[in-house]
């Protein structure tokens, strides 16, 4: 009966592990490295999840600063039938910002793999 147990917890850490490494259905991902060619177009809005710390240090022209920890209280401030691009320092922040706009009915969503850490402009 051990056996059980045991396999009933690995398929739930399994489960776990799928869902927080899944990509967020209907949220694109782009490179940092495509996100040149993605700056500057109209109705689409930019926004940097990090600290505003980190925003001050360095950010590409364009982007708003709204931290991941304040999103839920500002969403508001962004159009949800506009394309919305979020970056972060590595991609993680913005991976779990993107997930909670779409989750908030955000239409389109793209994510920026690598971050600020990856972008070179």
């Amino acid at each position: 009966m051990d056996w059980i147990m045991w396999a009933i917890v690995g398929l739930a850490v399994l489960w776990l592990v799928f869902r927080l490494t899944a990509p967020t259905k209907g949220v694109r991902s782009i490179s940092a490295a495509d996100l040149n060619s993605e700056l500057g177009k109209k109705g689409k809005q930019y926004i940097d999840v990090r600290t505003p710390g980190e925003f001050k240090g360095n950010h590409i022209k364009g982007f708003k600063n709204i931290p991941l920890n304040d999103l839920p209280k500002r969403m508001q401030e962004l159009a949800k039938d506009q394309e919305v691009l979020v970056i972060c320092q590595s991609g993680m922040r913005s991976s779990k910002a993107s997930q909670l706009l779409k989750k908030n009915g955000f239409g389109q969503v793209t994510n920026i793999r690598g971050g600020m850490s990856s972008y070179r402009s």
